[in-house]
Parts: structure tokens; C-alpha cells; sequence
């Protein structure tokens, strides 16, 4: 009797992939060479990707700024051909808010070669940096013990 893999069962071994602990867009999502373009394009992938409408997402963002956002200007924000209205920073926040899309986040932390994790894993990551200078500290002490034993 052949025994017939369970396809029901996930092979924690075989199957299982970490998720990902970063906020960002995935690898060539965002190209382009400009950084205008970058962003315009970050805009538009965003404003595609939401659940809401572009005009709920600007009145969303109205609200949060307390100032008027239409869609047209969030059309604008994601145009790449509109380079003389670039989205600023306060309505960057709003689209971030508005939308939920952390991923923004990400995308300006890449251009520092830095990477934006929620809160929740700080401690872990504080913890995996005092376990790193334990270890370096061990290391000195063991050298150090080392040269004391050779000059006796």
C-alpha cells in the first residue's frame, strides 16, 4: 500500500514561510530613475491598491489635514507627466492614514537603507543587539585571559 502525501496539511518544514517583518513594497514594485517619479508612482500603486475610491481616500485625508485634498490633486500626486506638483510631506502622512498603506513607510526608509518594523518586534530586536555584545564582550574577556595566562 503507497501512503499519499495529506494535501489538506501544511508541511511546517516544506511549506511554511516566514512573513515578511518589514513594512515596504516588494523588490521592483516601485522602478524608475528620478525620485519624483518614484514617488508619483508609489502614489498611484497605492491609490490603485486601496479598497477606497480616490475621492474617499482625498476626503479622508481632508479630514485628517483639516484641509481641503481633492482628487484631483491626488491625481496629480500620482501623475509622473505633473513634475511641478509634488506631493508634500503633511499629505504623504494623510495618503498613509487615509489608506492604511504602510508600505509608503517602507519606501522612503529603502532610500536610507533602513527598514520600518512595527513596535512590536523593538524589543526583539533591542534583545538579538545586547545577546550580539554579550558575545562581544565574552570574546575580549577570553582574550584577555588568554594573554594573561601566556605572560605568566
Amino acid at each position: 500500500m503507497s501512503k499519499s502525501r495529506d494535501e489538506f496539511t501544511l508541511d511546517l518544514f516544506r511549506d511554511w514561510v516566514p512573513p515578511r517583518v518589514s513594512v515596504g513594497f516588494e523588490d521592483g514594485v516601485i522602478t524608475g530613475n528620478r525620485l519624483a517619479s518614484r514617488i508619483s508612482r508609489a502614489v498611484a500603486k497605492v491609490t490603485k491598491d486601496c479598497d477606497l475610491s480616490r475621492p474617499d481616500i482625498a476626503g479622508r485625508m481632508s479630514e485628517f489635514l483639516g484641509s481641503k485634498v481633492t482628487t484631483a490633486m491626488l491625481e496629480t500626486y500620482a501623475s509622473e507627466a505633473k513634475t511641478g506638483n509634488n506631493i508634500t510631506v503633511e499629505r504623504f502622512i494623510a495618503l498613509i492614514q487615509a489608506t492604511g498603506k504602510t508600505e509608503l513607510l517602507g519606501f522612503i526608509a529603502d532610500e536610507f537603507d533602513l527598514a520600518v518594523i512595527p513596535r512590536r518586534y523593538e524589543n526583539v530586536i533591542h534583545l538579538a543587539l545586547i545577546e550580539d555584545h554579550e558575545r562581544m564582550v565574552a570574546t575580549q574577556k577570553k582574550t584577555l585571559q588568554m594573554k594573561i595566562r601566556g605572560s605568566k
